[in-house]
């Protein structure tokens, strides 16, 4: 089974890592999601977060826009990070399953406002 984690602000993918207030959390076995959760990060910074995913097993990240510091993190961390999305989550969730989901390779995130390269 496989854990797949995204930014999550009102069923949508929240754009800023660092200051997400909530994750839904997919478990993914045959690519099917058996279940999801919604998990709260309460005033977590980075390194807290990246510790909140790996404590769940995470393996995949979704977000809107992130900095090099956290992207760096998370991939010591072993979780591989798919930057640039928005709309609903579990839309992303099923463009990541069929491989249609649109990420950036490159993205950055500056005192909260997120740019797309």
């Amino acid at each position: 089974m496989e854990k797949v984690a995204i930014t999550y602000e009102n069923g949508e993918v929240f754009q800023h890592f660092g200051r997400s207030p909530q994750f839904k959390i997919y478990s993914i076995e045959n690519n099917k999601i058996l279940s999801s959760e919604i998990i709260g990060t309460g005033e977590s910074g980075h390194g807290e977060l990246v510790g909140i995913l790996t404590s769940y097993g995470v393996k995949i990240l979704i977000c809107g826009g992130i900095g090099a510091g956290a992207k760096n993190m998370l991939s010591e961390a072993g979780i591989i990070v798919y930057a640039g999305a928005s709309g609903p989550v579990d839309s992303q969730v099923e463009k990541l399953l069929t491989g249609k989901l649109d990420f950036y390779r490159e993205v950055t995130c500056n005192s909260g406002h997120c740019r797309h390269h």
